[in-house]
C-alpha cells in the first residue's frame, strides 16, 4: 500500500444511519482512514435462514468510501445468529463434561460441524459476491481471534475427527503406543476407538494433550482456508484472519494461504517494549508488511477495566511502534464505545456520545506524521541479520510436557534473549522459516528441533558461514512430546562436537561461569554440562554440581560455527556471542529500528515514558522536525525520531 493505514473497528449495525454519517465526520477529524466492519453482524445480514439483507451494509460502505475511508470487510462466522444455533444445536461446541454450550456470548461454533461449515460458506460467499469487487474494500478479515478456545470442542464430530487424524498420522495403534510410550502404566490402546480426548486439569498423557491441540489447530487452518478459497474467487484485495498473541495456533500454518498477517494485541502501556517481540515475529511470517487489526486505545476490559487508562503519550507510541517495526496498518478497538452489551467497560476513540478522548488526538497526530514520513516508510524496510527461533510446537510442548517448574517459554525468550538484542534488528521465526540471509541464528529452548527438515537445513546454513547459538534444552524431545532413548539429542551433539554428560533442569538458580578471557558472569534457567568432542570450551562452571565442566562450547563447522549454551547467559555475554554491531547505542528505554532500502536510516522510539537518548554515528535528517542530528540525540518521554541518513 502507498500509505500507512490508521483506523478502528466500527459497527454500523449498532447505530442509526444518521449516526453513521456523523461518525464518518469524526473519523476524518481523528485521522482515521480505514475501518473494519461486519465481523459480528451475521444476525442483521441474515435475520432469517436464507433471507439476506446487506443493503444497510452497502449503504455504510458507500458512505465510508465516498469519504475516502478504506473498508476491511469481515466474515461474521464468529457470531452465528441465535436462530441458527437454536435450530441446529449440533453447531455449538461441547465441553469436556459433555454439556453443549448455551447461546450466551460468542465463539459458540464447532469448527468440525458440517452444518456450521456449510452455513459459513453460504454467508461468506454472499458477502464476497456483494463486496468482492466493490470500490473501497481494501481487505478482508476471516472470522475473529480464532484459536482452540476451552481446549477445543468435545462433540462426537471432533472425537471422530481426532481419531481419524491419529490413524492417518500413526497408521496403527501399535505405532502410536510405541511413539507415546503407552506401555507405561499399562495405557496401551488396542484400537483408535479407545482414544479419549484429554481433559484440562487432569494428569493426562502429554503426547495425547499435544496431539489433541494439534488436531484442533489443523481443523482451524482448514476452517480458515475454506473461507479464504471463497474470498479469493471474488476479490483481489488481501485476505487475512486476525490472530491473538498466542502461538498454540501456529502463525505459519494458519497464514500459509492468506495474503497478510493480521494481529490483535492488548498489552498495557507498561508492556509496550515487550510488544516489539510480537512485531519482530509477525514481520517474517509472510515476508511482507503486517496489519495490527486490534489494539487498545484506552482502557481494556470485557467486563471491567483491567488494563487501566494509558498515560499521556503512550497511545501515540502504541501507534508508531508497529509501523516502525514493519506494519502498514494500525487499527484500534474500537472507534465508538458500545452503549450496551458485554463490553461496556472497553475504551474507544470516541465515547458512546461521540465525544473524543485525549488519546484520540494522539492517534490523529501519529496519522499526520505517517503522511510526513510516507516516502521514507515506503522506500525502506526492516532487514535483520539475526534470527531468533520461536516454535509453535514448543509452545504446545512447554504447555503440556513442561520440563521446568514455573517456566514460561514465551516470557523467557522475551526477557532473556529478545530483550538483550533490542539494539539490533531481529526476526523472530518459526522453524519452518528459511535461514537464507541471516548471519546469526539463536535457538533457545527449542525442545523439538527435528521438524520442518531443520537439522539438514541448519547444518547446511552453518557450513556456509552461519553462527548457530543453540540451547539450552534444545533438541531434547520429539514432535510426539517424548524424549530420545539412545542419546539426549537427535542431532545436536554430532553437529556441535559435544557430549552431554549432565543435565539439571531448574528454573530459578543461577550458577557462575568463567569465560575464556577470565570474566565471571551468571548462567541461569536450566543447566547442562559437556565433554568436548571437537568443540572448545568458551566458559566453564565455577560452582555447583558442574564445577570445572564446560558450560558454553564452540565448534567450527565448515565456514560457520555452532555455539552451545548449557544455560541462559547474561545479556552482555549473549551480545558478545552474537558478535554483530547494533543499529546504534541508546538508553535502555529507547527502541531502535534500522531501516534500509532506497532510503536508509533508523527510527528511535522512547517506549517507557521517561527521557532517553540515542548515539548516532552519522548525520541524519529528522523527518518530523526537519532538524539535523549527529552524535547524541535526546528523546523526551514517548517521542519518536525518524532519522533519514545523510552521510556516515
Amino acid at each position: 500500500m502507498d500509505k500507512i493505514l490508521v483506523g478502528a473497528a466500527y459497527y454500523p449495525e449498532m447505530w442509526d444511519e444518521s449516526e453513521v454519517e456523523k461518525d464518518i465526520v469524526r473519523m476524518k477529524e481523528a485521522g482515521v482512514n480505514c475501518v473494519r466492519v461486519g465481523e459480528f453482524a451475521w444476525g442483521k445480514m441474515e435475520p432469517e435462514e436464507g433471507v439476506f439483507d446487506l443493503a444497510w451494509l452497502e449503504r455504510a460502505v458507500d458512505k465510508l468510501t465516498a469519504a475516502g475511508i478504506g473498508v476491511i470487510m469481515c466474515t461474521p462466522t464468529c457470531t452465528p445468529p441465535r436462530w441458527l444455533l437454536n435450530k441446529y444445536p449440533e453447531t455449538r461446541i461441547v465441553y469436556a463434561d459433555k454439556t453443549r454450550t448455551e447461546v450466551f456470548s460468542r465463539c459458540h461454533p464447532c469448527k468440525s460441524s458440517p452444518v456450521m461449515r456449510e452455513k459459513n460458506r453460504i454467508i461468506t460467499e454472499k458477502l464476497a459476491e456483494t463486496f468482492g469487487k466493490r470500490k473501497g474494500i481494501i481487505g478482508w478479515q476471516i472470522d475473529n481471534e480464532i484459536f482452540p478456545y476451552n481446549e477445543g470442542c468435545y462433540c462426537e464430530n471432533c472425537r471422530k475427527g481426532f481419531r481419524s487424524y491419529l490413524k492417518e498420522k500413526y497408521g496403527t495403534p501399535e505405532n502410536l503406543n510405541a511413539k507415546w510410550g503407552m506401555q507405561r502404566w499399562s495405557l496401551e490402546y488396542k484400537s483408535f476407538d479407545d482414544v479419549i480426548p484429554p481433559v484440562r486439569g487432569r494428569w493426562e498423557h502429554p503426547s495425547l494433550q499435544t496431539e489433541w491441540i494439534r488436531f484442533h489447530c489443523k481443523n482451524i487452518v482448514s476452517y480458515v482456508n475454506e473461507q479464504a478459497d471463497i474470498l479469493h474467487r471474488y476479490t483481489d484485495a488481501p485476505v487475512g484472519t486476525d490472530m491473538m498473541a498466542t502461538n498454540l495456533l501456529g502463525y505459519y500454518e494458519t497464514n500459509e494461504k492468506l495474503d497478510v498477517v493480521q494481529f490483535n494485541h492488548y498489552e498495557p502501556a507498561a508492556e509496550l517494549p515487550r510488544t516489539a517481540f510480537c512485531y519482530d515475529f509477525l514481520r517474517p511470517v509472510l515476508d511482507r508488511p503486517f496489519w495490527v487489526t486490534e489494539t487498545q486505545v484506552g482502557w481494556n476490559g470485557s467486563t471491567f477495566a483491567n488494563n487501566g487508562y494509558r498515560p499521556a503519550g503512550s497511545c501515540y507510541m502504541n501507534t508508531w511502534l508497529p509501523v516502525a517495526k514493519g506494519a502498514e496498518m494500525v487499527e484500534y478497538w474500537l472507534f465508538r464505545a458500545h452503549p450496551n452489551g458485554h463490553e461496556l467497560a472497553h475504551g474507544a476513540l470516541f465515547n458512546t456520545a461521540g465525544r473524543a478522548y485525549r488519546v484520540t488526538q494522539e492517534v490523529a497526530r501519529a496519522a499526520r506524521e505517517f503522511e510526513t514520513c510516507a516516502a521514507f516508510l515506503r522506500q525502506s524496510a526492516v532487514r535483520a541479520k539475526i534470527a531468533l527461533h520461536y516454535s509453535s510446537t514448543v509452545v504446545k510442548e512447554s504447555e503440556y510436557a513442561p520440563m521446568l517448574r514455573d517456566f514460561n517459554y514465551r516470557e523467557t525468550l522475551i526477557e532473556r534473549f529478545h530483550k538483550p538484542l533490542r539494539r539490533h534488528n531481529v526476526d523472530v521465526i518459526d522453524t519452518a522459516h528459511a535461514l537464507d540471509g541471516y548471519e546469526v541464528l539463536v535457538s533457545p529452548f527449542l525442545f523439538a528441533a527435528d521438524e520442518n527438515d531443520l537439522p539438514a537445513r541448519v547444518a547446511e546454513w552453518v557450513r556456509n558461514g552461519g553462527t548457530w547459538i543453540v540451547g539450552p534444552m534444545t533438541d531434547i524431545m520429539t514432535e510426539y512430546a517424548s524424549k530420545y532413548t539412545d542419546r539426549p539429542h537427535s542431532f545436536l551433539e554430532e553437529l556441535a562436537g559435544v557430549y552431554e554428560t549432565y543435565d539439571l533442569p531448574v528454573s530459578n538458580d543461577v550458577y557462575r561461569v568463567r569465560w575464556e578471557g577470565g570474566e565471571v558472569s551468571p548462567l541461569g534457567t536450566c543447566f547442562a554440562a559437556y565433554e568436548l568432542k571437537g568443540a572448545k570450551a568458551l566458559a566453564v562452571y565455577e560452582n555447583g554440581e558442574f564445577e570445572g565442566l564446560p558450560a558454553v562450547t564452540e565448534c567450527a563447522v565448515g565456514r560457520g560455527k555452532v555455539i552451545v549454551l548449557g544455560g541462559v547467559p547474561s545479556g552482555d555475554a549473549l551480545l558478545r556471542l552474537v558478535g554483530l554491531p547494533p543499529v546504534a547505542q541508546a538508553s535502555e528505554n529507547v527502541a531502535l529500528v534500522g531501516r534500509s532500502g532506497a532510503k536508509n536510516g533508523l527510527i528511535a522510539l522512547e517506549t517507557e515514558g521517561r527521557a532517553g537518548y540515542v548515539m548516532l554515528d552519522g548525520t541524519y535528517t529528522e523527518l518530523l522536525s526537519g532538524k539535523k542530528y549527529s552524535g547524541r540525540a535526546e528523546l523526551a518521554p514517548y517521542t519518536v525520531l525518524v532519522l533519514s541518513l545523510i552521510h556516515i
